[in-house]
């Protein structure tokens, strides 16, 4: 029969354990249990010296060996080692890379970091954070007031605070995962509230059609106003619009295909798995593209739709925001517009045309239909609206009024 003995010493979390087995015929046996990625592994050691002997492992023995295996183990953290949080940081953005996530999630997360996380915690081993220590560094954020010394900025949105408080949750989960630490700290900690914000800045038809006959910068002329129009009649995002390739463009379908985006300087997959959609092509869209083809000197299938009349490279985004006003102002329109606002007219217009929201959905690329959902209020009131009101109301009794006897008509 197999008997096991626990280890009497309690240890710190991630340090392991030792604990002996024995046999039916008595043989003891070392075995070692430590934590690491969030399941538990169980090693055996070796024999167990009995007293008197000369065969086997003491205690002493057994613990350098567990030791050895627990440091060997992928991912786990040395024994009695204590990460700071910039090294989990910099071990969590390594993680984050070799996972494969976009450049723009990888920026997010070390700004994060540099800006907020680090400065505040700087040196201190991420297995001593508590909740409260976190609920400072909202309030700093809530103040702008920089951690580290640094110069002051404005205070942070809700939003804007949840963002970096949810980056520090999801290294101090995978942090837990590893057995650096035995809790998040993250967890229990009360977050300001993101008021909904159902304002959208969209443009009417005739103002999409004036801010692109108002696109007269010289040699981009003809690349922004097709850009403009484009954007504003298939709603697809700036980073799309810049990765569009003329393969993307189906003529015969009459759709146009997203495959890739265009964010912080490199080309990838769309901003998430919806994201890679087809759209339908308007007669409209379809005009100016084909001018625009033919006006190219870049037609091959891998050239760039809106390619840069200059490099034939991607067009340079701040760039775009600036012609973008530029043509509004020419159009006596209001310059406070940004480009994003071309992708809430496609929205808003559908929505007014009575295209079912999961419809709506798809073609935007949006992930959940929540943020579809944005775009509700313009939709039009069936017809038989107030008719379902009113007979929701009519009775075939007459109403009794408050004076008794009288009976109202």
């Amino acid at each position: 029969m197999t008997t096991s003995l626990a280890e009497k010493p309690r240890r710190s979390y991630g340090t392991g354990g030792l604990f002996v087995r024995a046999d039916r015929s008595g043989r003891q046996t070392w075995y070692g249990k430590w934590r690491t990625n969030g399941r538990q592994i169980k090693r055996r050691i070796g024999p167990k010296r009995g007293e008197g002997s000369r065969d086997g492992l003491t205690r002493t023995q057994a613990e350098a060996e567990l030791r050895r295996l627990i440091a060997e183990t992928p991912g786990a953290a040395r024994v009695g080692e204590r990460l700071t949080m910039h090294e989990a940081g910099r071990r969590y953005t390594r993680y984050l890379a070799a996972s494969g996530r976009k450049p723009s999630t990888l920026a997010a997360v070390r700004g994060h970091l540099a800006h907020w996380i680090e400065p505040f915690f700087a040196d201190r081993a991420i297995d001593g954070i508590r909740t409260e220590d976190v609920a400072d560094l909202v309030t700093l954020m809530q103040a702008g007031q920089r951690p580290g010394g640094l110069r002051r900025t404005k205070p942070l949105s809700p939003k804007t605070i949840r963002n970096a408080i949810g980056t520090l949750n999801a290294l101090m989960s995978y942090a837990q995962r590893k057995g650096w630490t035995g809790s998040n700290p993250v967890l229990d900690l009360e977050l300001p509230v993101v008021e909904p914000d159902e304002d959208i800045r969209f443009l009417e038809p005739v103002e999409v059609e004036a801010v692109g006959a108002a696109a007269t910068s010289g040699t981009y002329e003809a690349v922004d106003r097709a850009l403009y129009i484009t954007a504003a009649m298939t709603g697809l995002r700036q980073g799309e619009l810049i990765a569009l390739r003329w393969r993307d463009v189906d003529w015969t379908a009459g759709r146009i295909r997203v495959r890739q985006n265009y964010v912080l300087g490199e080309f990838g997959t769309p901003k998430s798995r919806r994201s890679t959609r087809s759209v339908p092509m308007a007669d409209r869209v379809a005009g100016e593209l084909d001018s625009l083809f033919k006006a190219s000197s870049m037609q091959g299938d891998d050239d760039l739709v809106f390619a840069d009349p200059l490099t034939g490279g991607p067009l340079a985004k701040a760039a775009i925001l600036r012609r973008f006003r530029k043509a509004l102002r020419v159009a006596r329109l209001d310059d406070a517009h940004v480009f994003h606002d071309l992708r809430h007219t496609f929205g808003t217009r559908m929505a007014a045309a009575g295209v079912p929201m999961r419809t709506l959905q798809e073609w935007m690329g949006h992930r959940d239909i929540a943020t579809t959902q944005r775009y509700a209020d313009y939709a039009p009131a069936p017809e038989h609206e107030a008719a379902l009101i009113a007979g929701a109301f009519r009775s075939s009794s007459p109403i009794v009024s408050a004076a008794p006897g009288v009976v109202s008509p």
